[in-house]
């Protein structure tokens, strides 16, 4: 007798598939906002420091 895996419900697989698209959709943002999160930050260290310096 050859071991099989139970099928999925069709329910069930369609909700996983729409999850890991959203979830894939997710990444994608959240790597496109890095640099400008990177950026944002550089700008205001570099603006402290002038702070800094000018008193």
């Amino acid at each position: 007798m050859a071991w099989t895996t139970p099928r999925l419900d069709p329910e069930r697989s369609r909700r996983r598939l729409q999850l890991l698209a959203e979830l894939a959709g997710a990444r994608t943002v959240r790597q496109r906002e890095r640099p400008q999160r990177a950026r944002t930050e550089r700008l205001r260290q570099l603006i402290a420091a002038r702070k800094q310096i000018v008193g």
